[in-house]
């Protein structure tokens, strides 16, 4: 079975460590996991790796958050995965930092990331991981919140919920949506 993991996020070094870009930081981690290098091909950076029986393929889009979309839909075409074998990894300002919710299905909740999947993939039912970046900005300030890098004191929190998040990842792809959904959202462990 083919499986396909989209990081969310956006290129180039200006936007390393943001908030934004955490959906990039969790794939970067799991391909580190399992050594294998991403590498440029179309609308994405792009690598896979074998995982239980498994394939995986994990992309970057390179078409920046607002067009994820167009990237995610090439790769679900030419690799044939159905949608309901993707999952999308996403920042969420809703939850605490390093909370993290898997969900089968939902709303954008104004992400112009997921909006850019709803429009291209023409539904709002595909499976997404949402990663709790916190809201700790004033009114007005969201896009320069996202777009900022975590503080010192942050990115030292952040191991251990960006391995909980490849670990559900590979969860998924074994396990299913439900059964790791009952494990991840209860708090319990992925082992």
């Amino acid at each position: 079975m083919k499986y396909l993991i989209i990081g969310l996020g956006n290129i180039g070094h200006e936007y390393e460590l943001t908030r934004h870009n955490i959906g990039f930081q969790v794939l970067d981690q799991l391909a580190a996991e399992h050594q294998v290098k991403f590498q440029i091909d179309r609308l994405a950076l792009i690598t896979s790796f074998s995982y239980k029986g498994r394939s995986l393929y994990l992309i970057k889009p390179t078409t920046y958050m607002n067009l994820s979309g167009k990237a995610a839909q090439y790769w679900i075409n030419k690799l044939k995965i159905p949608i309901e074998n993707t999952l999308t990894i996403v920042d969420d300002l809703a939850l605490p930092f390093g909370k993290l919710r898997l969900r089968p299905q939902g709303s954008s909740a104004g992400h112009n990331g997921l909006k850019s999947l709803e429009e291209y993939l023409k539904t709002q039912a595909y499976p997404r991981l949402r990663f709790g970046i916190g809201n700790d900005f004033t009114k007005g300030q969201q896009s320069n919140y996202v777009l900022s890098r975590f503080k010192d004191q942050e990115l030292s929190l952040l191991e251990s919920p960006i391995n909980q998040a490849c670990k559900i990842i590979k969860s998924f792809s074994t396990l299913g949506i439900t059964r790791t959904m009952e494990q991840c959202n209860a708090d319990v462990s992925i082992t």
